[in-house]
């Protein structure tokens, strides 16, 4: 079992461990930040799905309406006219062969890819590098299109993916401990939102089976989703 800190030990006395208030565990998590830098808000919630069946699999995006408070890196591989929509909208990288071999070679300094659809081919070649990692465009989740400044526009506004894992559960970043209260419980509120609308029509029983939210170096706390989704 992994030893803490005193700081942390500090913090995890100081918190109910029961669910509680999502107001009140977001205000827990910025009254009891300690370290010195400006930490991810993390939600894990555990839903009732089974992750090994391929019609249970929990996948979707979501716009944050405050975004993540960072500044992400879009890589778009288009050609002609589709690049030139691309740059326009401020993707960072844009290209085709010339960024599959960069790849090829190690090279991963982005957050997102996109793709249209006439170099899925390429793109292809890369599925070993890029889909391990969560990077492989994909048309299920808008970033296999032909309207790239729209995606890239929406990614750099604030639009992020999620996933479940192998265990049954999605992790997620929406915001910083730098936020305010208010944009903190808006962006959680519209992740739990999106996670519902991608229930899989066969998953069973209570789909939100525990939700809890902590800082990067924070203790957990238990949130009621649906006092939350009421709102």
């Amino acid at each position: 079992m992994p030893k803490h800190g005193k700081k942390y030990t500090k913090a995890s006395e100081a918190v109910s461990k029961q669910a509680m208030p999502a107001e009140q565990a977001v205000k827990s998590i910025k009254d009891l930040a300690y370290v010195g830098f400006d930490e991810s808000v993390d939600a894990s919630v555990n839903l009732s799905i089974d992750p090994t069946k391929g019609d249970q699999v929990v996948r979707g995006s979501v716009f944050l309406p405050h975004g993540r408070g960072e500044d992400v890196k879009i890589l778009v591989f288009a050609k002609g006219e589709y690049a030139d929509q691309a740059n326009e909208a401020g993707a960072d990288y844009v290209g085709a062969d010339d960024l599959v071999e960069k790849i090829k070679d190690g090279w991963m300094d982005f957050d997102y890819a996109v793709a249209t659809p006439d170099v899925m081919g390429l793109v292809g070649k890369l599925a070993k590098l890029l889909g391990p990692r969560g990077l492989l465009p994909n048309k299920k989740v808008g970033t296999v299109t032909f309207d790239v400044g729209k995606i890239v526009s929406e990614l750099k506004k604030g639009r992020a993916f999620f996933k479940n894992d192998k265990g049954g559960a999605v992790h997620f970043s929406f915001g910083k401990v730098s936020f305010d209260k208010e944009k903190l419980l808006d962006n959680l509120k519209a992740f739990l939102k999106a996670l519902v609308s991608a229930k899989p029509a066969s998953a069973k029983g209570k789909y939100l089976k525990k939700l809890t939210i902590s800082s990067t170096m924070g203790v957990g706390l238990q949130v009621n989703p649906e006092e939350l989704l009421r709102q």
